[in-house]
């Protein structure tokens, strides 16, 4: 007996087909959810728990979101890279379909899919923490061990502000 499959069936199959082995690796006893809108309800979450900006990754179409509570492990799948310009700080941020880190409180390391557009050159971000929450300040540490602070401010979504 053969099984059909849904078009959301063949969507997620693609999907699994096509993420990377790490997140593969941390698939196992994760919480993983489908679906914009709790995608972006617990990534969000996710932020907050660990005390960073819940604007950071401005989120559109979230596809997928997990976290593995035993490896520290959080990964976001997006339909598509999306451009985001945070305008107060006139940086251009390009978010790949697939975001991965590992989190713990105020720091995210080994981020992937992360990049910051600098003129012509796209320069991946490693880590973003912040070291001291009391200066209100944010950095971002890219691949060539380089980094660039901000406000905190500057990342807490709109909405979250009023």
């Amino acid at each position: 007996m053969t099984t059909q499959l849904t078009v959301n069936d063949r969507k997620n199959a693609e999907m699994y087909r096509r993420t990377s082995p790490l997140i593969a690796s941390h698939r196992k006893n994760a919480e993983v959810y489908h679906g914009n809108a709790i995608c972006k309800e617990k990534f969000r979450g996710f932020l907050e728990k660990i005390s960073m900006p819940n604007g950071l990754f401005p989120l559109d179409d979230a596809v997928e979101v997990g976290y593995n509570a035993s490896t520290d492990f959080l990964w976001l799948i997006q339909k598509k890279e999306k451009d985001h310009t945070f305008r107060s700080i006139d940086s251009k941020v390009l978010y790949d379909d697939e975001i991965t880190a590992f989190v713990e409180e105020r720091r995210m390391s080994r981020v992937t899919g992360v990049r910051n557009k600098s003129g012509p050159l796209e320069i991946s971000v490693s880590d973003i923490y912040i070291d001291d929450p009391a200066s209100g300040k944010i950095k971002f540490v890219v691949t060539t061990q380089f980094g660039q602070t901000f406000s905190i401010q500057e990342f807490i979504d709109d909405e979250s502000k009023k």
